[in-house]
């Protein structure tokens, strides 16, 4: 029987920078691999270079999704139809439609109607910190657990489909100890660690201190050129970098792998590092 992968993610680009290597692997292998994007990355910033031929950014930034999806070999997309809330303290934070001015319920409900009609075997999303602390990711992070605990509950939107539950629940995890060592490197080559990103807006020193385990680490070499592929589609966020630069140098050091720690089943006592989402499945 065809197993069934679904990742649930906040924007455009989350799919390929992030786990985009799992994606495609898991689509080699011959899964259904399927993403839920709850926004189209209204505010992320593009230069007007990236924008002819597109009416605005989301249209352009679903663009770039719909080609990076292709590389990785989703079988679907799906947007939740919120809007990109952006980084703290940004305009994009008030926006009524903003994903994180959405109840948690309510986003939790729309991802409950793609667990039941998708039916996967693993979900997956991002950690408690959203990564890097995006308001958004970490919204989405609370909707997909709060989907996942109640897909099976019959009394939670029941118009969203019959009773359904995954197997298991994975989120995606980053290296702390490579973490450290960056935040060690950057000062050396004149580079912040505090301002790290294409806008200077995400802290690594702080991302440095915060650990979780590593339950399933996967190899990834096999697609490594997919994922990459994928984000180049993102050119507009600083996709084509993945294969130059600092960016492209820290893809050849982590791009061979990718983490996960397990959420669901939960985890008791000493678990040995597994080699694949689907182990015990």
């Amino acid at each position: 029987m065809t197993k069934t992968l679904l990742a649930v993610l906040a924007h455009p680009d989350d799919e390929s920078f992030g786990l985009g290597g799992t994606l495609a692997l898991y689509s080699q292998r011959g899964c259904d691999t399927y993403l839920v994007c709850a926004t189209r990355g209204e505010a992320g910033s593009a230069d007007p270079e990236f924008m002819q031929g597109f009416s605005s950014t989301a249209e352009m930034r679903e663009a770039e999704l719909r080609c990076a999806a292709q590389h990785l070999g989703l079988k679907g997309v799906y947007l939740l139809g919120y809007r990109d809330s952006g980084m703290p303290g940004m305009d994009a934070n008030n926006h009524p439609e903003a994903q994180i001015n959405a109840p948690i319920e309510e986003v939790a409900g729309r991802v409950v109607k793609y667990i039941r009609e998708l039916k996967p075997d693993v979900v997956l999303t991002f950690d408690p910190v959203g990564g890097y602390k995006h308001p958004d990711h970490i919204h989405i992070h609370k909707a997909t657990v709060l989907a996942f605990d109640k897909a099976d509950d019959a009394s939670f939107r029941p118009d969203a489909g019959s009773p359904f539950k995954p197997q298991a629940l994975y989120y995606q995890v980053f290296p702390r100890a490579f973490l450290k060592w960056m935040t060690r490197l950057m000062p050396l080559i004149g580079k912040d660690p505090r301002k790290w990103g294409r806008n200077g807006d995400i802290n690594l020193k702080e991302l440095a201190e915060v650990d979780f385990p590593v339950h399933v680490r996967l190899d990834i070499r096999s697609v490594v050129d997919a994922k990459r592929e994928a984000g180049a589609c993102h050119a507009s966020q600083g996709g084509a970098g993945m294969r130059t630069g600092l960016m492209g140098f820290i893809m050849r050091v982590l791009g061979e792998k990718e983490d996960f720690m397990r959420a669901y089943p939960p985890v008791n006592g000493n678990h040995g590092q597994a080699k694949d989402l689907f182990e015990g499945i």
